[in-house]
């Protein structure tokens, strides 16, 4: 059966990644489609809005969307497209695995690490309600609800189950934020109750940060607020060699949206030489969505094939242009 899937480029490198991860998925012959839109910078500039309507409407109408990365201005300029997008299409799971791969001639930190970080996507302390109070005082307002909260829990549990894993962690600062991040836990431990034959514990973030970098393997699915998934995926995507390979997916009831997580690169955008993995392992994540389970495991045996094989990008020691890795990943895919 046809699937149209909204493809979003974005900015900077994100034109090359998804043009090569769109070639490797067109190869596994599933007959999916594509509908293109505008977000981002770019289309900031030529629409005045960084996410417009007709964009939004592409997303519902089609149920899912693979997504290059978009610029965020630091500072100042337009909210974030990704923190709207979330919110809009109330994409409010957040999943990120994080698995070491094995790669000819790249070395991460730990060679043992899988793990999933399971991020409430739509509240928190980016709902972005934030004002100067007066001149020279800023307050941003930390919105959890007992709703939220029981709803990410339960994805958690749900994907930790389904995938055959041993155990639950949620991740808080409750210590402090006795009220917010309190509530966020009892409403996890509440969903915890129904799952007996599943392990299940608590750390609070700071300390989390410190365990991951000593004993990643010791850690399975990891469930947290909005701030803290932002923060400790990216420093789990440090113990298996950077962003440039980790996945992500923004899920809600009826409407998903896949995407790396690493930024737009602008300094490398254009020459050819960024690494789409990260992107490639989120149209993996598509797939399984889908409901295309045997496309996904050939498409990531390939994945991993290439990266064991010799031709990889700068950023994993190689000197492969963007579109001659997605070539090795699709001769992979027929020697498969």
């Amino acid at each position: 059966m046809s699937q149209t899937i909204t493809l979003l480029p974005g900015d900077g490198i994100g034109p090359e990644i998804t043009r090569a991860t769109v070639r490797v998925l067109d190869a596994l012959d599933l007959g999916l489609s594509w509908e293109e839109a505008p977000a981002g910078h770019g289309a900031f500039e030529a629409t005045g809005d960084p996410l417009p309507v007709a964009t939004l409407e592409a997303i519902r109408r089609n149920g899912v969307a693979l997504k290059g990365p978009l610029t965020t201005p630091v500072g100042q300029g337009f909210r974030s497209v990704n923190v709207r997008i979330r919110k809009e299409l109330d994409l409010y799971a957040n999943v990120r695995p994080i698995r070491t791969r094995a790669i000819q001639g790249f070395s991460p930190r730990f060679e043992n690490v899988n793990l999933v970080v399971v991020r409430e996507n739509t509240e928190g302390l980016y709902s972005g309600l934030e004002h100067m109070v007066v001149e020279g005082v800023a307050e941003s307002l930390k919105i959890v609800t007992e709703a939220a909260s029981r709803r990410i829990g339960e994805f958690a549990f749900a994907l930790a189950t389904r995938e055959g894993r041993r155990s639950v962690t949620a991740v808080h600062k409750a210590n402090i934020m006795k009220i917010s991040d309190g509530l966020f836990l009892r409403s996890v431990r509440a969903v915890a109750e129904r799952f007996p034959d599943m392990a299940y514990d608590e750390v609070i973030v700071d300390a989390m940060c410190m365990r991951l970098v000593l004993h990643p393997e010791r850690f399975d699915v990891l469930v947290m607020g909005n701030l803290y998934g932002d923060i400790m995926s990216d420093l789990a995507a440090g113990l298996i060699g950077g962003l440039g390979l980790a996945p992500s997916g923004n899920l809600g009831e009826s409407t998903a949206v896949f995407e790396a997580v690493h930024g737009t690169a602008p300094d490398i955008a254009g020459q050819g030489v960024a690494n789409p993995t990260a992107l490639m392992l989120s149209g993996v994540l598509m797939l399984r969505y889908l409901g295309h389970d045997d496309a996904a495991t050939r498409m990531e045996a390939a994945i991993d094939a290439a990266l064991a094989g010799d031709v990889r990008t700068g950023d994993l020691g190689g000197t492969a242009g963007t579109q001659a890795y997605a070539d090795a990943v699709i001769a992979a895919l027929d020697a498969g």
